[in-house]
C-alpha cells in the first residue's frame, strides 16, 4: 500500500491537470464525441489501443491474460448543454467549474489509475477493460453501460463505476428509474365563448391530484416525482394541451414494476369526453443490488479502512445499475469529495485525490486476483 500512496501522490497533479482538461470539452449527454476523441487520444498516447464506437463509448484493455475481466467504467457526459461556458478556477485546494467532479475527475482518475499500475509495474492478475461511457446522466438512460456491457458480456465478471465525487462510499444498491411524459389532449377554445368544453390542464391537474393520493412503498424505498408541468396558449385559452414529466424510482426492480403500474390504472381512471390521454415512457434504468457481504463489497470496504476511511453503503443510480442488474457483481466508487453538483459552481476538492486514486488502483488490484480464474 505505501507504494501506492507514494505514486498515488506524485501522480495526483497530472489527474487534477487531465480533469480540468477533459471538463473542458462539451459533452452534453447524447454529445460526448469530442471529450470521448480526447479521452481516446489520452489512451493512445499511453500506447494502449482505445477505441470509439458507433455511440461514443471508448475501450481501452490493459492486459493480455484472457478469460475473466474487470470492467471499470467512468461516464463522459455531463448535465450541461453544449453551449454552457466551461470555465475553471483552482485555489485553496479546490477545482471550481460544472462537471470537473462529475464525472471528468472519475475518467482522469482511471488514466490515472492505468499511469500508476504501468509506472510500478504492476500486472493484475485479469485483464482491466476501461470504458469511458456516455448515457450516464439524465435521459441517457445508462446506454454506455448497456452497450460495453452488451460487448463484454462473456468476460466481464465484474464491474466498477468510478465518479469524481463521494470518496468513501461504496455503492452497492442501484436505484432503478422509470421516467414518463404524460400528455392530454383536447379540443381548447376560447375561455368566454367555448366556456364548458374541457380543459386539458384541468385533467391533467385532476391526474396529478389522483397520483399524489397514491403513497408508495417505503420498504423497499419507492418514490415519484412530477418534475415539470407545461400547457397552454394563454390566460383567457381553455388549453388543447397540457402535459407532466414524471419521475418514478425504487431499490427494486419488482416494486418499481408493481408501483408503475398502479400509476397506470390511476391515470386510466380519469375519463372525461373529448379528452385523449398519452404515457410515454422517456426513460428507463434498471435496479439492482450487489450483496454487502459480496466479496467485491467487502474488498472495497476493507481498502478504505486501510486508508483510514469508513466506508459508506449506499445505494444511487449510476453505471453499476446495468451490471447489479445483469447479475454481475458490480459497485460505483468516488474519488475525493466535493459539492455543487450539477450546478456551475460544481467543485472538488484536490488533497483527498491521492488517496482517492491509491483506494482505486489497491482495489483493482485485490479484485483482480478475487477474480482470477472465474469465466474461465
Amino acid at each position: 500500500m505505501d507504494a501506492l500512496r507514494q505514486a498515488a501522490s506524485a501522480l495526483s497533479p497530472e489527474v487534477v491537470r487531465l480533469a480540468i482538461e477533459l471538463a473542458e470539452v462539451p459533452a452534453p449527454t447524447g454529445g460526448e464525441y469530442d471529450r470521448a476523441s480526447r479521452v481516446c487520444t489520452l489512451l493512445r498516447e499511453r500506447g494502449y489501443a482505445a477505441q470509439i464506437d458507433d455511440i461514443g463509448n471508448v475501450y481501452a484493455r490493459r492486459g493480455t491474460v484472457g478469460g475473466a475481466a474487470l470492467m471499470l467504467a467512468a461516464h463522459t457526459d455531463t448535465v450541461f448543454p453544449a453551449h454552457t461556458p466551461l470555465k475553471f478556477t483552482q485555489t485553496r485546494g479546490r477545482i471550481v467549474g460544472p462537471g470537473v467532479g462529475d464525472n471528468a475527475l472519475g475518467v482522469a482518475a482511471v488514466i490515472g489509475a492505468f499511469d500508476l499500475l504501468d509506472k510500478l509495474g504492476i500486472a493484475t492478475a485479469v485483464d482491466l477493460i476501461f470504458v469511458a461511457t456516455v448515457g450516464e446522466e439524465g435521459l441517457g438512460n445508462l446506454a454506455g453501460a448497456k452497450r460495453a456491457l452488451d460487448r463484454h458480456a462473456e468476460e466481464t465478471a465484474a464491474f466498477v463505476a468510478v465518479e469524481g465525487h463521494n470518496l468513501g462510499r461504496v455503492t452497492c444498491g442501484g436505484v432503478g428509474s422509470v421516467r414518463w411524459k404524460l400528455s392530454v389532449h383536447g379540443p381548447g377554445g376560447h375561455s368566454w365563448g367555448g366556456y364548458g368544453q374541457p380543459s386539458a390542464i384541468h385533467v391533467l391537474a385532476q391526474i396529478i391530484t389522483s397520483l399524489a393520493a397514491c403513497a408508495p412503498p417505503v420498504h423497499p424505498k419507492t418514490t415519484f416525482n412530477v418534475g415539470v408541468i407545461s400547457g397552454g396558449t394563454s390566460v383567457n385559452s381553455i388549453a388543447s394541451e397540457a402535459s407532466a414529466l414524471i419521475d418514478l424510482r425504487s431499490t427494486s426492480e419488482a416494486a418499481l414494476s408493481q408501483f408503475t403500474a398502479r400509476l397506470r390504472r390511476e391515470i386510466q381512471r380519469v375519463h372525461v369526453d373529448g379528452i385523449s390521454v398519452n404515457i410515454e415512457t422517456i426513460g428507463e434504468r434498471p435496479a439492482g443490488e450487489t450483496a454487502r457481504d459480496h466479496p467485491l463489497v467487502t474488498c472495497a470496504g476493507d481498502t478504505l479502512r486501510a486508508l483510514g476511511i469508513p466506508p459508506i453503503f449506499d445505494s444511487s443510480s449510476t453505471d453499476a445499475n446495468v451490471g447489479m442488474n445483469r447479475g454481475i457483481p458490480s459497485i460505483c466508487i468516488g474519488i475525493s469529495r466535493g459539492g455543487g453538483g450539477h450546478t456551475l459552481q460544481e467543485y472538488i476538492e484536490t488533497d483527498p485525490i491521492a488517496t482517492g486514486l491509491t483506494q482505486l488502483a489497491a482495489l483493482v488490484i485485490a479484485s483482480a486476483e478475487q477474480l482470477q480464474g472465474s469465466k474461465a
